[in-house]
């Protein structure tokens, strides 16, 4: 799993902080065959920050075979707010983490990668609909592999979130798209919608922070297959469950 990003909570500026932790049940290994290998179970723990400046982001993705770890991924960001009104920010983020296989015993080392570009953001009065666009350079560093050598990227990013039916339900997320000249057609592309049950918006609920719902992994030229090949579409959706802290 790549990322569940609460980048769009940074349109509420000073007034709003939130970290909250996710339990994905993944499908990906039931409706592909060649993601049999898949693991079955994910963990995200993500942590939002603002402050006068702008505001701090980070998110740690956990992967689980039946025997353990399977992996780790994490993403830290900074905005800094360049104009009055905190539409305009400037954005700063690290992407890295390591994986293994069920298939041998080997690991692998994500080639990490700094970005940093302009942000534009938007939200509603209410702050019930906020959107979010990201341009940004992308630079791989040299990667574990003698042909994983460190080359300049771009990548764009929108994020988006919605509360539905009184809040009752949360319509959420984001897609990335960027430049990888070693893939077929040299783009990079994931969405990850998630819709959210919230359970505290019910009457006398108001203290159980808790959400159920789903999200849909929506991939061209990203996921891995049995065969070490990244050059196919993939929609993988996951049962799923979140409390917010």
């Amino acid at each position: 799993m790549k990322k569940v990003i609460l980048a769009f909570m940074c349109l509420c500026g000073a007034t709003l902080s939130a970290q909250n932790v996710q339990l994905h049940y993944d499908l990906g290994h039931t409706l592909y065959s060649d993601l049999s290998a898949r693991p079955s179970v994910t963990t995200t723990a993500e942590l939002f920050k603002p402050d006068k400046w702008g505001n701090t982001f980070f998110f740690i993705d956990l992967d689980y075979f039946h025997d353990g770890v399977a992996g780790a991924y994490w993403e830290i960001s900074r905005e800094v707010n360049v104009s009055a009104d905190k539409r305009w920010a400037a954005h700063v983020e690290y992407d890295g983490g390591v994986a293994s296989s069920q298939l041998n015993d080997l690991s692998t080392r994500f080639q990490h990668a700094f970005l940093v570009g302009p942000a534009w953001n938007w939200a509603s009065a209410d702050f019930s609909r906020t959107f979010s666009l990201q341009a940004m350079y992308k630079y791989y560093f040299k990667g574990q592999n003698v042909w994983n050598r460190p080359f300049s990227s771009f990548q764009g990013t929108a994020v988006w979130s919605m509360q539905l039916a009184r809040r009752h339900f949360t319509f959420s997320g984001f897609i990335d798209c960027w430049y990888d000249a070693s893939v077929k057609g040299n783009w990079i592309t994931i969405t990850e919608p998630q819709l959210w049950w919230n359970i505290d918006a019910l009457r006398g609920c108001e203290d159980v922070h808790l959400s159920l719902g789903t999200e849909v992994e929506i991939s061209n030229n990203f996921v891995f297959d049995r065969n070490g090949r990244n050059d196919r579409f993939f929609a993988v959706p996951t049962i799923a469950a979140k409390w917010t802290f």
